[in-house]
């Protein structure tokens, strides 16, 4: 059962936020919309004035827009492992990709949240992106089939889930803004396709951007190559928009949408050098956007820090699932869903170990109010690159031309980076002035670490062992 607290919380939540006289049901639906590097960058609602999203914007109106939002991994597997389980994927195994001689995988006692909706009554879905494993840790009752590119295509054949005579529990995932395949473009100049094709998806209205009209990030350089990559970035983006769009068709047909709440994030920032893998502000600092209907809350804007391990347990305590709190290392955030400002939600966390198997660069995170701090466990390293992000044109260029800089970041920073990255956002939002070594910055930095320490003993991380030079204690087998 829940402990007091968070009945006592549940409470509150419901007598200020539910219109007087209404009781919310028991089991709403539930749609978890999980893009793929969708980066904060790139919708309108987060002011993005070119981008069209009409769809997401809407959402936005109707229901509460977070704007420090995090995942906790800028990496696909890794990030989702977290969404599903409110667990730190170093805790579960969970330390990079599933797929092919990656092979990572979900130590098998995790149960997960499809998995706990099942027990309680739910008709658990999903669609297109999967990238989780094993499948017994993460099952489904219904997995669905279609193109995950084909956004439109995949909603339709969500139809008999959304008409059912069970509350659902729908994980709907496009591989939509991912790059698309071939990673290695020829010419090498030429922008990824992300996706796109000339003859269009079943159903979509191709939307199309002039590079000369995006907008470039201050992490990535304003270069042709770039422009050229982002504008088939956008056009990705707005296909996701009309399969989101379709789900609320859906939705109204079966006469659903007052009792479905949609929760739109994605698993982490834009594929380019700077965002996707690292755990900068591009790479972690996401889109997030709820809208329960049963509530009065449109327009609201909420700008608690959350995190995706904040996830499952918000979305049992949506669907009225006992919990013990104890159980994840997240929080549910239903009961601060109302307010613009929490100031006991005020730090997140955020853990990276592997991409690709090759790709081994350990970091850990502590962000606390606007102080940032960053531990590259692995510095003496150089940072490693995803494959697509490698051949990406936008590095390429400056790869090639041997630039000094990529956006506002030297290129020999990037790759070569100190043991402690220590940031004042509101001073320095973009990461450039690094205060670890600021002898009047040293009681802040101690205590940041302090913090990151204990955040490491709470949720069993094996990397802990590296503080006090006791990493001559890995691989011993020692069992304690």
């Amino acid at each position: 059962m829940r402990t007091l607290s968070l009945i006592a919380l549940s409470l509150i939540f419901s007598s200020q936020i539910y219109a007087a006289g209404r009781t919310p049901p028991a089991q709403p639906n539930i749609i978890l919309f999980v893009t793929d590097d969708h980066g904060l960058d790139a919708l309108g609602c987060y002011g993005n004035p070119v981008i069209k999203t009409p769809n997401m914007d809407q959402l936005a109106a109707d229901g509460v827009r977070f704007t420090r939002a995090y995942c906790t991994s800028a990496s696909c597997a890794a990030s989702r492992s977290v969404i599903l389980t409110g667990k730190f994927g170093h805790a579960t195994g969970s330390y990079g990709h599933v797929h092919d001689y990656h092979h990572f995988s979900t130590f098998d006692t995790v149960k997960s949240l499809p998995v706990l909706l099942a027990e309680a009554g739910y008709e658990t879905a999903r669609i297109g992106k999967y990238h989780v494993a094993p499948e017994s840790v993460y099952l489904f009752n219904t997995v669905l089939k279609e193109d995950p590119r084909s956004t439109v295509a995949m909603a339709e054949k969500c139809e008999d889930v959304i008409d059912g005579s069970k509350p659902f529990f729908l994980y709907f995932c496009p591989d939509d803004p991912h790059r698309g395949h071939p990673f290695t473009p020829d010419p090498w100049d030429a922008p990824n396709s992300f996706g796109n094709r000339p003859e269009g998806y079943p159903g979509v209205t191709t939307v199309k951007y002039d590079p000369a009209k995006v907008l470039v990030p201050p992490f990535l350089p304003d270069t042709k190559e770039c422009r050229a990559e982002l504008a088939e970035y956008y056009q990705s983006i707005s296909r996701i928009d009309q399969g989101l769009g379709k789900l609320q068709e859906l939705l109204n047909k079966a006469g659903k949408t007052d009792n479905t709440i949609i929760i739109y994030i994605s698993d982490n920032g834009i594929a380019f050098p700077g965002a996707k893998t690292t755990v900068y502000e591009p790479g972690i600092k996401l889109p997030c956007i709820v809208k329960d209907p049963r509530t009065d809350l449109k327009g609201a804007v909420n700008n608690s820090m959350v995190s995706w391990v904040d996830l499952t347990p918000t979305i049992l305590d949506f669907a009225g699932v006992d919990f013990q709190a104890s159980e994840f290392h997240g929080r549910s955030f239903l009961p601060i869903l109302g307010k613009k400002d929490s100031k006991d939600w005020n730090t997140i966390y955020a853990t990276h170990t592997f991409h690709e198997i090759t790709m081994y660069y350990p970091m850990r995170v502590v962000r606390d109010g606007d102080m940032k701090l960053i531990w590259n466990i692995a510095y003496g390293l150089k940072y490693p690159f995803a494959s697509d992000l490698w051949a990406a044109s936008t590095w390429q260029s400056v790869y090639r031309n041997k630039g000094e800089y990529f956006g506002h970041r030297k290129v020999q920073d990037y790759l070569y980076r100190a043991e402690f990255e220590f940031y004042d956002l509101a001073k320095d939002p973009e990461e450039s002035d690094n205060l670890a070594l600021k002898p009047e910055y040293a009681k802040q930095l101690q205590a940041m670490k302090d913090k990151m320490k204990a955040f490491q003993t709470d949720t069993n991380d094996p990397w802990q062992i590296i503080w006090g030079n006791k990493s001559k204690m890995q691989g011993t087998g020692v069992n304690l």
